[in-house]
């Protein structure tokens, strides 16, 4: 029985509210449309080398996926290395793969430089195998990521999985001690509060309406009001809307949802992850969990439609069937919290950051977003300042939209995307 549909980790920060709101300023030389982890890196990036900067949020400030994921910084892409260099070649593949490692480094570095508490800790990943032949491509993995990238990752043999997992149902897996993970609603509140102290001017219920071209400036007219900028970043993520309808049909939203159990005893902890790591499992259709203060964070996509009252009851009982799957000690335990965030996939699966219309972005997270969209934020930030963002390793490949234009923002298709992804965990 659940006994909360309440985010938890807004339960640990006092996040940012509308009492007191930013009033819209007339004229900016940049405005950012979205106010989570992009737009936030990207506006104190921006503020610290003296321009003039805006973010405009629908919500409140860090209200969307930024405070609702796993928190996890992981290294890595969404799609796999190997199918990285065979798409787009071995150079590009190592600079994609090294923006993975400097994002998880730029989120420690600004945790340190702006004194941010969110428990970061580089406790590492775990990712399970969810049947013999998953162990063998985790084999490959660990020789090809250290031939191809010097990048040493480890195995654990399914006789040793219970130095790193509590569970039996896995068979073996591949530790990356790189990896880390944190509080995400006490970092994006931390990085807000570190833009606005940089000179960032932070306006929260700014849901923007209409976006228009003005020979070379852009008219941002929100719902308090109207600002000028010299240019827009986009950093809306799964949010992505209507106003910037080309960006729109290339993103898709999709749900992801997580449970916060009730307190567990120290022994329990211990048993269920001796290590603390970020664990996700191998499936399409996957898990991810965590521990955070003595609670287990379980989330997955077990509804791929984005956040309601209904997908979210639903995927809580979802979930709760799934745990106790991996752990039946927690059987009997209470789920004291449910909730939901979208994030934002391309049909690629692939990150992408570009120009279009004279138009920054940053996009496609694919659930890596926490430290990407720190690390691309700041990089696309650097990249408006320089006029360089066609040499941004992510701006190197096609942004896709979908197969004969066939999609325009509403994402019909997720029913039968959730039920191929069932197919393919069960036919591999």
């Amino acid at each position: 029985m659940v006994a909360n549909q309440q985010i938890y980790w807004h339960t640990t920060v006092q996040m940012p509210d509308d009492k007191n709101l930013t009033p819209i300023p007339a004229k900016v030389d940049v405005a950012i449309i979205g106010g989570g982890y992009t737009g936030l890196s990207a506006a104190r990036t921006l503020a610290k080398r003296g321009v003039k900067v805006v973010v405009l949020e629908a919500e409140t400030i860090g209200w969307g996926a930024s405070s609702r994921n796993g928190g996890m910084t992981l290294t890595g892409l969404k799609v796999g290395m190997a199918t990285i260099v065979k798409k787009y070649g071995r150079d590009l593949a190592k600079q994609l793969f090294q923006s993975s490692l400097d994002s998880v480094n730029t989120v420690e570095q600004i945790i340190k430089e702006e004194n941010i508490d969110c428990g970061f800790s580089r406790c590492g990943h775990l990712l399970t195998a969810n049947k013999p032949k998953h162990y063998d491509a985790l084999k490959e993995e660990v020789e090809f990521m250290a031939k191809e990238f010097n990048h040493n990752v480890r195995l654990v043999s399914p006789q040793d999985l219970k130095s790193e997992i509590g569970s039996d149902i896995y068979h073996g897996a591949l530790v990356d001690e790189v990896s880390g993970g944190l509080n995400p609603a006490q970092y994006v509140v931390g990085l807000a509060g570190a833009a606005e102290k940089a000179g960032a001017m932070l306006c929260a219920r700014a849901r923007v309406h209409r976006l228009e071209r003005r020979e070379k400036r852009f008219v941002v007219e929100t719902e308090r009001g109207v600002v000028e900028a010299d240019s827009v970043l986009v950093a809306t993520s799964g949010y992505t809307g209507n106003v910037t309808r080309k960006l729109q049909r290339k993103i898709i939203p999709i749900g992801s949802f997580i449970i916060a159990t009730e307190k567990l005893s120290d022994e329990l902890v211990n048993e269920l992850s001796p290590k603390n790591r970020m664990i996700f499992d191998y499936k399409h259709y996957l898990n991810y969990f965590r521990l955070w203060d003595n609670r287990m964070i379980f989330g997955g996509r077990a509804a791929f439609f984005p956040e309601t009252t209904n997908t979210i009851k639903n995927s809580a009982e979802i979930l709760q069937r799934e745990m106790t799957q991996v752990y039946p000690q927690l059987k009997n335990v209470k789920v004291d919290y449910v909730w939901g965030g979208t994030l934002d996939f391309a049909f690629d699966q692939m990150t992408h950051v570009g120009e279009t219309d004279g138009l920054f972005y940053s996009l496609g997270y694919a659930g890596h977003g926490v430290a990407m969209a720190t690390y691309l934020g700041q990089t696309v930030a650097e990249a408006m300042l320089t006029g360089n963002i066609k040499e941004h390793p992510f701006a190197q490949f096609d942004f896709p939209g979908a197969p004969f234009g066939l999609y325009t923002g509403s994402p019909w298709f997720l029913p039968f995307a959730g039920a191929w992804h069932k197919i393919l965990d069960w036919i591999e």
